[in-house]
């Protein structure tokens, strides 16, 4: 008789979980290029399913025991492919949601549980037209030139967006919305630019998870992927702008470290499906290979944090490094910029200023084209400009650096580093500066 009562408490736990009700106490839309996102805020954990219809085309989602508490009329569906959302009650006690859409989209669904933004569980649910137009990426090699020379293209990821706010300081500025200012700042002066063009990995108010900024900066052929933030630290007087690079062996700081641990919960507040596994793991192989371009990122943070220092106090004068997913580009020079610390109430104000978004949009700005204009890139009008590209990159050793991983890292070979600097063996210095030659 024992035997079976495993399989007894088993029944009465499904019978209570079911048993119990879950209200859906608030909903949100978000609109992205590709996609809708509605987010229903649940008091409980509670299974559903999700389904389509046509002829109209509609969503369906199913709540077992549930009720609706959420205010629906107050619901922004402009520009959506939502055309109305209405609730009824099913079997006397179940919960039927049904979003009426302007075209045939497909849904997906997945929970996320609490968490320090959000003290709710959640239902994000996706709708994806299902003819939608592509967004044209700009691309590296372009015949409208006469030369075929092409621009250089720099992919902008403004942080965080949509369900996920990034930090909120003083006077409940928001993150997402300080970055997506100076972002677009910093569109506007690369578009006027002779020899960039700029690619906006986010353009508006909603999230994409950590690893699709990559992506997309990668699908964009960017030259060069620089992420914005304005983040919050534990210490309120923490103050000062920052440039960080993917770190191969662990921070340089403990805010650097902090810093990269709440920016990598990211993908939790915004909500990002468990189901991209593969996606994941194809990213992962990539950041294997690591990048041929990290001496490219460590004089790009440099040239950048030269022209912040004229608009804001460094926190840290040179490049930090900290183990950021959003820089796991490859095959990219990559950066994830700080403008400030949101947290600190003294740059929260100047952070939610107009003109001081533009000021430090312009910093960014000049850091970057004045790299480029001395390092153009093949094939660039830049570097046809230039009329020569040059022939190598100053290095400066730092901490743990050995010369097989420079050689592994920049993409030649340890007898040609050895061959440029003279060297007679492998014995590095700190501090010391040699030379690499140009892939």
């Amino acid at each position: 008789m024992k035997r079976f009562i495993p399989a007894i408490l088993l029944l009465a736990a499904l019978v209570i979980s079911v048993s119990v009700r879950a209200d859906v106490e608030d909903v949100r839309v978000w609109q992205s290029p590709d996609k809708t996102r509605l987010v229903f805020d649940l008091s409980r954990a509670h299974q559903h399913k999700i389904f389509t219809l046509s002829n109209p085309d509609r969503v369906v989602i199913d709540l077992v025991n549930a009720s609706n508490k959420a205010n629906l009329d107050g619901l922004d569906t402009r520009s959506t492919s939502i055309r109305s959302l209405r609730t009824g009650t099913r079997n006397k006690t179940d919960l039927r949601v049904v979003i009426d859409v302007s075209e045939p989209v497909t849904a997906s669904s997945f929970p996320l549980a609490p968490n320090d933004v959000y003290k709710n569980n959640r239902l994000v649910v996706d709708l994806e037209p299902v003819t939608q137009t592509k967004v044209v990426a700009p691309v590296k090699k372009d015949d409208s030139y006469s030369d075929n020379k092409r621009d250089i293209i720099i992919a902008i990821d403004a942080g965080h967006g949509g369900e996920d706010p990034g930090a909120i300081g003083y006077g409940r500025t928001k993150e997402k919305q300080v970055v997506l200012a100076i972002a677009k700042e910093l569109e506007r002066l690369l578009k006027a630019e002779y020899g960039f063009t700029p690619f906006m990995v986010r353009t508006g108010d909603y999230y994409i998870g950590l690893r699709e900024r990559t992506a997309k900066a990668r699908k964009a052929n960017a030259d060069f992927f620089v992420s914005i933030h304005a983040d919050a630290f534990k210490i309120a007087s923490a103050s000062g702008s920052s440039v960080f690079m993917l770190s191969e062996r662990g921070a340089t700081s403990e805010a650097a470290r902090w810093l990269a641990d709440k920016e990598n919960e990211s993908d939790l507040v915004g909500g990002v499906s468990l189901e991209d596994k593969e996606d994941h793991l194809a990213m992962t192989l990539l950041d294997l290979s690591m990048t041929a371009k990290r001496n490219a990122s460590v004089q790009l943070g440099d040239s950048i944090l030269g022209q912040m220092s004229k608009v804001s106090k460094l926190h840290k004068k040179q490049v930090e490094e900290a183990a950021f997913v959003v820089l796991k580009a490859p095959d990219i020079p990559a950066l994830l910029v700080e403008t400030g610390f949101i947290s600190n109430p003294q740059e929260a104000r100047k952070l939610g200023d107009r003109s001081y978004q533009k000021k430090m949009a312009l910093a960014i700005f000049n850091g970057v084209t004045s790299y480029f204009r001395s390092h153009p890139p093949r094939g660039t009008l830049l570097a046809d400009k230039k009329g020569e590209i040059p022939v190598f990159s100053n290095y400066v050793i730092r901490s743990g650096d050995t010369l097989s991983e420079i050689a592994v890292s920049n993409g030649v070979g340890i007898a040609d580093l050895r061959r440029v600097n003279g060297l007679k063996n492998d014995s590095l210095k700190i501090g010391q500066t040699i030379k690499i030659p140009n892939s």
